[in-house]
């Protein structure tokens, strides 16, 4: 039996973040799917090894007092989401027995074969450098790996970012990316198989997150406001919405004060009841690039608004679906209803084809 490692951004992600876990999850179903044996390496980068999402004070984008508060008063949520976070890399996943950094990286061939990298921003160098680990550059890896998904997110290289990427680019055998952005750079560089592909979160089926997603919570009719960053004019558009409608808000950020205008807050879902809160809204308003395709799996009514560093990866998926005019800038642009039939008809081509790709890169390492 070959025992491939998967190696990603999420279990040491310093913050609530559904996408990275839903990434790695859906990734593992549909190597299943295609009689692989994944395990998932409890891996954490040198860059993350310091940060503590219980302390996430010093992880934070925004610095200002105002942000600091809204972590300090979304702190016992923030302790109950870690929690559940937890759980879900304990008991939804085949994992290493072990834990493994750069210092004992080594010794990880006792549980594993081989390696794909994937998905997430991990090929970003100005979030994670050149990690060995996402780059497959521990001796272990080099030439013993593939990558599924990865992103560059929007890269900033100077000449020797580039020969390092160079050099980088050599250890894999197969490149699946995520944006199309690097996919010439990259064709350009190497001589094996390099296609795009897929968010691993979209080689599944809506039935498919329904295994694991909770029943309801919710009974009132909701908007779900799912904020990665504040954005007081995604705030304003739920919140009108929501009025014109009668319907409540159910809110995932860090805004604890918007209990106080009446908002339901949610910063403690779990990820099960993530995709349940999903799944039963109404109408859902984000600005994360995953809120934005758990809502196309579960064909909600839903818009994104622009959020800085995340513009390319949202736009270009929003094309794939025949959906661009559904995001944002500042909330007075005009939209069409959605045709889930079209968007479905779309998906299931680009699943298609990527469930290919991933087969060739399985049927690559052995």
């Amino acid at each position: 039996m070959n025992r491939i490692g998967t190696i990603s951004y999420n279990i040491y992600c310093n913050f609530t973040n559904y996408g990275s876990a839903l990434q790695t999850w859906a990734l593992h179903q549909a190597m299943k799917k295609l009689d692989a044996h994944p395990i998932l390496v409890d891996y954490c980068p040198d860059v993350l090894a310091d940060k503590d999402p219980l302390n996430p004070f010093g992880n934070m984008w925004d610095k200002d007092e105002e942000s600091k508060r809204m972590v300090e008063l979304t702190m016992p949520a923030i302790r109950v989401n870690y929690e559940k976070f937890d759980r879900f890399y304990h008991e939804r996943f085949v994992r290493t027995k072990r834990a493994y950094t750069s210092a004992n990286f080594v010794s990880v061939m006792d549980e594993v074969d081989t390696f794909v990298c994937g998905s997430d921003t991990i090929f970003c160098p100005d979030e994670f450098g050149f990690d060995d680990g996402y780059y497959a550059n521990y001796p272990c890896m080099r030439g013993n790996a593939v990558a599924y998904a990865p992103s560059f997110g929007d890269p900033h290289f100077n000449d020797v970012d580039y020969k390092t990427l160079n050099e980088r680019l050599q250890n894999f055998k197969a490149f699946g990316l995520r944006e199309q952005m690097m996919v010439p750079y990259v064709r350009d560089h190497v001589t094996v198989p390099v296609e795009k592909v897929i968010d691993p979160t979209l080689l599944l089926t809506q039935d498919e997150y329904d295994t694991i997603a909770s029943d309801r919570i919710v009974d009132e009719p909701y908007l779900l406001l799912y904020a990665r960053r504040y954005n007081p004019k995604m705030e304003a558009y739920a919140e009108k919405m929501a009025s014109e409608k009668g319907w409540i808000i159910v809110d995932i950020s860090l805004r604890a004060t918007n209990a106080e205008k009446g908002h339901l807050m949610f910063y403690e879902a779990g990820v099960e009841e993530f995709l349940s809160l999903v799944k039963h809204a109404e109408y859902i308003i984000t600005n994360s690039f995953h809120g934005m395709i758990m809502s196309v799996q579960y064909r909600r009514p839903f818009v994104i608004f622009s959020r800085e560093q995340c513009d390319t990866k949202i736009t270009e998926l929003l094309g794939l679906f025949g959906l661009s005019d559904r995001m944002l800038f500042n909330g007075a642009e005009l939209f069409e209803p959605i045709d889930y039939a079209s968007v479905q008809k779309r998906i299931a081509e680009a699943r298609a084809k990527a469930q290919e790709f991933l087969r060739m890169e399985l049927n690559l390492l052995g």
